[in-house]
């Protein structure tokens, strides 16, 4: 792999989606990231359906550019194999509940011993420490106690998202904090451990949600697909589908009201606060307007106004969309078992670094080739020592 973070060794410990993901997104920016997988492989190697020739679409998602090596860590051997890739790593990414990695003898100050310079990420589910820290966390258990389903969905009806949002949010931090602590070792010469967790993920990314309660003494509350602060914003039907509006200041509010009729100086609707505290009735009016062309017609009216708005897509139609596959965001990969197969790209691209991406792999693929390769480092070493002594 070429990329920003070339000759970067990462050894993945983790399993399902938070860690397979950060890990994923090292391995697009050109790190060497080594899946050390327990016999039976990563849960989400049995996650389904769907399957695609009897491999999970769900593993496909979050693994590709990795190597696979099984080690049975409970073992002897297997652990010693993961302490030698320990020694020549630059990060080690674990989501391990919290205490597991002292009872496989990997607690954290060991690896820094043998690895001064190692990037110790660790993940959790509400954090390894304080009066709940150590609880197992999947995503939707966690969308629930972070609160974001309480501000998801029809009015009164907690809703989950329809994506994995809090192990995203996980992930996205998890490469940040890889990348600062990568960034500061070159300062310092030392590595550090770096800790997120998905409920910090989500409550960091309440943003003004979380505000309207810490400043405002507000509870949120859902509110379907509206915004609580501004109007139109949202999503509104048309006579042959909907669309997504979003009038978020008065200089689009001025250009959008002539679009659809309305006069953009009506005092019911002058300011933003008016429209916010007469949403229903706004959006009764609007759909009004909307429901006499189609869907087209009516993006390409507000396109020509510069009005914010776009079209709801399904997933196929996202895929098939010209503009996300410009952007780089379906890449193509040559499976050893499924052929010729699509998955979602990364969300960064560099100028002057161009991506060839590898497919997820089975499930111990790589394992002789690197225990190979640590024997050859090992043989060097002793090589070097030996020339060393002699000199």
């Amino acid at each position: 792999m070429s990329g920003p973070l070339d000759g970067v060794l990462v050894v993945d410990l983790s399993r399902v989606v938070a860690g397979p993901h950060a890990t994923q997104t090292l391995g697009d920016l050109g790190a060497r990231v080594i899946k050390v997988e327990q016999p039976g492989g990563d849960d989400t190697r049995g996650w389904g359906p769907p399957f695609a020739g009897g491999v999970s679409t769900y593993y496909l998602s979050a693994n590709r550019n990795k190597e696979s090596v099984v080690l049975d860590l409970k073992d002897p051997a297997g652990l010693a194999a993961l302490l030698r890739l320990v020694r020549r790593a630059d990060v080690l990414v674990e989501n391990f509940r919290t205490g597991v990695m002292d009872r496989l003898g990997l607690g954290f100050e060991r690896l820094l011993e043998l690895n001064p310079r190692l990037v110790v990420m660790s993940v959790t589910g509400f954090g390894h420490d304080g009066p709940e820290g150590g609880r197992p966390g999947y995503d939707a258990i966690v969308q629930g106690e972070a609160g974001l389903m309480s501000v998801t969905g029809p009015p009164g009806v907690p809703s989950k998202a329809g994506m994995t949002v809090a192990d995203m949010l996980a992930a996205q931090n998890v490469v940040a904090g890889v990348l600062a602590a990568l960034y500061e070792r070159e300062r310092s010469g030392r590595g550090q451990v770096v800790r997120t967790s998905l409920l910090a993920s989500v409550v960091g990314a309440h943003g003004f949600q979380g505000t309207r309660w810490t400043v405002a003494r507000e509870v949120p509350e859902s509110l379907g697909n509206d915004h609580p602060s501004l109007a139109p914003y949202g999503t509104f039907r048309c006579a042959d589908g909907s669309l997504q509006l979003g009038v978020a200041n008065q200089a689009i509010w001025r250009r959008f009201a002539p679009v659809v009729g309305l006069d953009p100086g009506d005092p019911r609707y002058a300011e933003v606060p008016d429209r916010a505290r007469r949403r229903a009735e706004l959006a009764g009016e609007i759909e009004k307007a909307l429901a006499g062309e189609t869907r087209a017609v009516w993006l390409a009216r507000f396109a020509e106004a510069g009005v914010p708005a776009g079209a709801v897509r399904s997933l196929d139609e996202v895929y098939d969309w010209e503009q996300t596959r410009s952007q780089g965001l379906v890449v193509t990969v040559d499976h050893p078992e499924l052929g010729e197969i699509e998955l979602p790209g990364p969300a960064l691209r560099f100028d002057g670094h161009r991506a060839e991406h590898r497919p997820p792999p089975l499930l111990g693929e790589h394992t002789g080739s690197v225990l190979a390769w640590l024997d050859e480092l090992d043989e060097l070493d002793e090589l070097d020592e030996r020339e060393g002594a002699e000199e």
